[in-house]
């Protein structure tokens, strides 16, 4: 490390970057940020390249990549960052399949719980055990929707849907073969049509045998929203018996989707 009055010092990295100064020192202790100079009196200076790989680290650190894969990541090792992504996501997919798997429970608990009056803490408690005891071996569920032009479909859930747009994989003529959006707390996976398997669209074939629902936080704003977009509003928004206020419209593909916020 040579000696240098080029650079900035720590406190001022720290300042711009919102970072502690600890913080600073622990990604120097691990190699994962070592400053390129020091001062002549030891203070550690960090070169404009410094600054960038911070950049880059602070990026990475915003989808959630541990330390160690970031610096697998930006050193080139013996992995790319493709399969640190994925990694990830096998990760995040886990999490949230617990989730849903603990939410279930405290569903059931939660039913049972309003029929009659509420358990004393330790019967809660030995509920609560007793559903520890059991557990699912299915980690995950993806909803598959099948479409006859995934492109256009992805396009048009998540800009009038609002869903979060994920991959869309082309074969070697450059045909979008598969695609993915996230709605919420989950992943929907785009199909292509597949008479193999019989998979086909609602727009080929007149009907379909499934729906999906999505909550939103206003439906209210999302129906004026998606109408505005020229959306095919099949029912407008309304309140349900069963505890929601829903309005109802059909994708590019004839497939109708259901919009619900809970009602108070």
């Amino acid at each position: 490390m040579e000696r240098t009055t080029e650079g900035k010092r720590v406190g001022e990295v720290a300042r711009a970057t919102g970072l502690t100064v600890r913080t600073l020192h622990y990604y120097d202790e691990i190699g994962l940020l070592v400053p390129s100079g020091r001062s002549d009196h030891g203070h550690r200076l960090y070169s404009a390249d410094d600054l960038a790989r911070l950049y880059r680290i602070s990026r990475l650190r915003t989808i959630g990549l541990t330390l160690q894969d970031i610096a697998r990541a930006l050193d080139g090792a013996d992995t790319s960052l493709s399969s640190v992504v994925n990694r990830h996501i096998d990760q995040l997919d886990r999490q949230l399949a617990a989730g849903h798997r603990l939410r279930s429970r405290l569903a059931v608990l939660a039913g049972a719980m309003a029929t009659r009056q509420a358990p004393a803490l330790r019967e809660f408690l030995d509920v609560l055990e007793g559903m520890t005891m059991v557990d699912s071996t299915v980690q995950r569920r993806i909803p598959v929707l099948v479409y006859a032009d995934i492109e256009a479909a992805h396009g048009y859930l998540t800009e009038v849907l609002g869903l979060e747009a994920g991959r869309l994989d082309r074969d070697g003529d450059g045909v979008v073969v598969h695609g993915e959006v996230t709605a919420g707390d989950g992943v929907i996976w785009l199909h292509r049509v597949a008479p193999e398997f019989g998979l086909d669209s609602p727009r080929n074939t007149g009907v379909e045998t499934a729906g999906l629902s999505v909550v939103v936080d206003d439906v209210d704003a999302h129906y004026r929203r998606a109408k505005e977009l020229g959306a095919e509003i099949r029912y407008e928004p309304q309140d349900m018996p069963y505890g929601v206020r829903e309005y109802g419209l059909r994708d590019l593909e004839q497939r109708l989707w259901s919009v619900m916020t809970p009602l108070d």
